[in-house]
């Protein structure tokens, strides 16, 4: 379910103090019913196997993230000059000593992010290319109902003009395709990964 964007900015996470000048661009709550201590679960389902969204995706989801990957090679979008480190400096640059001391939580392969930093109810990880410096925030808050659920917000630093209209043009296949896929995608392999957490 879509939140407005004080669901992420009234709660008292780090990356506030960390990313001021970033924007929020998109803010969902997670089907993720768990218990206070569970976040390190959802860390793993979007840094462990294969890309979050396309186990059981849709045709479409995973046309639509080819054609941009395709886009992004013709284009040069994702180069490595244009990414953390080359283009931006990484946001771990930003740190406060307590935060630089604590876990930096795990990379993946599957994923275009890399971890900032892990606490016990946050998570940030980044990614940069030509068109913008985005973070992908993973909070874990309580649902209202005695337990707790994953909160997700996307970040962005649009890179000029281009990076402005690269998010006004990719806004509709985000809410259409993309942010449906992912959700469901998010629900089902937390069901299946149940036995885990237990």
């Amino acid at each position: 379910m879509r939140l407005p964007s004080t669901a992420h900015t009234s709660r008292p996470w780090r990356i506030h103090g960390i990313a001021p000048d970033f924007r929020v661009e998109d803010v969902w709550a997670l089907p993720t019913p768990g218990g206070p201590d569970d976040l390190p679960h959802l860390v793993g389902q979007f840094t462990e196997g294969e890309e979050p969204g396309m186990a059981g995706s849709s045709f479409a989801y995973r046309t639509l993230f080819a054609v941009r990957r395709r886009l992004g090679r013709l284009l040069h979008l994702d180069d490595a000059d244009g990414g953390v480190g080359g283009r931006v400096a990484s946001l771990r640059d930003r740190l406060p000593a307590d935060l630089l001391a604590a876990p930096r939580g795990p990379d993946s392969d599957a994923l275009p992010f890399r971890s900032v930093y892990l606490l016990h109810d946050e998570w940030a990880a980044e990614l940069a290319n030509r068109t913008v410096h985005a973070v992908l925030h993973l909070g874990w808050v309580p649902d209202g109902a005695g337990g707790y659920r994953g909160q997700m917000a996307v970040l962005v630093k649009p890179n000029g003009l281009l990076g402005a209209a690269y998010l006004l043009g990719i806004k509709p296949f985000r809410y259409v395709v993309v942010y449906p896929g992912l959700l469901r995608s998010i629900g089902r392999r937390w069901q299946e990964t149940a036995g885990r957490r237990k």
